[in-house]
């Protein structure tokens, strides 16, 4: 069977089945006809992809068991062969792109590493961000990247130097997929998928000898040893050096719940506490604006205290969402009210003059369709915006440059795209190790940082990782 070109959406079209149903109709497809062209990543990929709502639980469980089932790599879904207190020379515990390029750089040193997961699938959050093409990077001067990391910027630079966009890059080629950069300097594979890439990382990992045990859940230490529960009960393990890949607070159902932070705060790590970045937020919407649910705002300029955005964003039935707000959500944290510029290429006095010549009897709303060309969603966010109290005719001006968003805060933590908060700089020496804890490193989202999306979220992960990796392997080789 030619799953490859199966076209999932217009059979379930033929068939009459829902979204979800098709979904799982595919997966016991694949269940069934073993020799699937399809590669375990890429098939949880795509159900990702087809998964709508997102969290449709049963599809992404479904795909976990066809994940496990037809992998070619070491990612076992069982324990270990034995139980009690095993050795160890390398850990990395957390499976996606910050843990996977600390084990590549720990296994590219000599050393046997052993990955724990506690999901049933290695890089799931990597995986997501596939479903929109896998943003890897920015193709940017090196000074324009790292000011996108804001107040962090400065206890990065040595960090994303060492692995900044033309790193990636050639990391992403050196997997054998070839990128390509688009017009806002955002770089891709050139397949627009994240499978393809992890399936050639996983397999160049194996080749280097790192083994990954996958629905291995750390819950702390034993003494000095690390404690995981399994499928095959408690194992225990004395690591020699440990890389904490862990993740951020959002998106629980792919892995980033923030549970270990309990752990570090017990052995007295300096934490900080976790907030949404990157985050939509909640709008009580009138029944007016239902037509309009999934409708872009483009061409707009959003701010927020000191910050500007010219990108997009959706209306939604929860509220506003997209890369256009992410930006400002530190801003909008800490309370800063936000305002949207409709006519961001027009001036407010060129805008006065054109309001100056309408017509008496032409209505604000016709003016805005005609005069303006505004799309029907810009003119009923105006509106929704300036109900209760409409400004006179000479404020309209100044309203559609600096038009109030009444909104009700940030989404939860969870929908975030990302988290601000985690292990402190003052917590880490300059190489990613823990000050009260010599031979425990920590990379990636779990770390006190945040940026925008746009490349640059993986870009740190991926380097941090890196950074950490060649730490813990520095460290070894001084402490032997």
């Amino acid at each position: 069977m030619d799953t490859q070109g199966f076209d999932r959406i217009e059979l379930a079209r033929k068939l009459a089945f829902g979204q979800g149903g098709m979904n799982l109709f595919v997966a016991d497809l694949v269940q069934q006809y073993r020799g699937s062209a399809l590669a375990p990543f890429e098939f949880w990929d795509q159900m990702v992809q087809a998964a709508d709502p997102v969290g449709d639980w049963a599809v992404t469980e479904r795909a976990d068991r066809i994940t496990v089932r037809h992998g070619n790599h070491k990612v076992a879904p069982d324990g270990a062969e034995r139980k009690g207190t095993a050795m160890a020379q390398a850990v990395v515990i957390g499976a996606g792109p910050a843990g996977l390029m600390a084990a590549e750089e720990l296994a590219s040193a000599g050393h046997d590493v052993l990955v724990a997961e506690a999901k049933p699938s290695v890089a799931r959050k990597f995986l997501m961000a596939g479903k929109s093409g896998l943003n890897l990077t920015k193709d940017e001067p090196f000074e324009t990247l790292l000011r996108s990391y804001g107040e962090s910027a400065d206890w990065l630079r040595p960090i994303v130097a060492d692995f900044d966009a033309v790193g990636v890059q050639e990391w992403a080629r050196g997997l054998g997929r070839e990128v390509f950069t688009g017009s806002t300097g955002r770089v891709f594979p050139t397949v627009m998928k994240a499978s393809p890439l992890l399936r050639a990382w996983l397999g160049r990992l194996e080749t280097a000898g790192v083994e990954i045990r996958t629905r291995w859940r750390w819950v702390g230490w034993v003494g000095d040893s690390l404690a995981f529960d399994t499928t095959d009960g408690r194992h225990v393990i004395a690591a020699d050096v440990t890389v904490l890949a862990l993740g951020g607070a959002s998106w629980a159902r792919l892995g980033s719940d923030g549970h270990w932070a309990r752990f570090l705060r017990d052995k007295g790590v300096g934490l900080a506490p976790f907030a949404p970045a990157n985050s939509a937020l909640s709008v009580d919407w009138s029944h007016h604006m239902q037509p309009h649910f999934g409708a872009a705002l483009k061409s707009v300029r959003w701010a927020a205290g000191d910050v500007q955005s010219r990108g997009e964003a959706t209306i939604s039935a929860k509220g506003l969402e997209g890369g256009g707000l992410y930006s400002l959500t530190p801003a909008l944290r800490n309370g800063a009210p936000l305002t949207v510029d409709l006519v961001p290429d027009l001036d407010e006095n060129a805008l006065q003059a054109r309001l100056s010549s309408r017509k008496a009897k032409t209505t604000l709303s016709q003016w805005l369709k005609k005069s303006l060309h505004l799309p029907p969603q810009k003119i009923a966010l105006f509106h929704e915006m300036v109900k209760g109290g409409p400004p006179k005719p000479e404020e309209w001006a100044g309203v559609f440059k600096r038009l109030p968003i009444r909104h009700s805060g940030l989404r939860p933590m969870d929908e975030a795209i990302s988290t601000a908060g985690g292990v402190t700089r003052a917590a880490l020496n300059d190489g990613l190790m823990l000050v009260s804890m010599p031979g425990v490193f920590c990379a990636g989202e779990m770390l006190d940082w945040e940026a925008p999306t746009g490349g640059y979220l993986l870009t740190a992960c991926l380097a941090s990782g890196r950074w950490a990796g060649k730490s813990a392997a520095d460290w070894l080789r001084r402490v032997a």
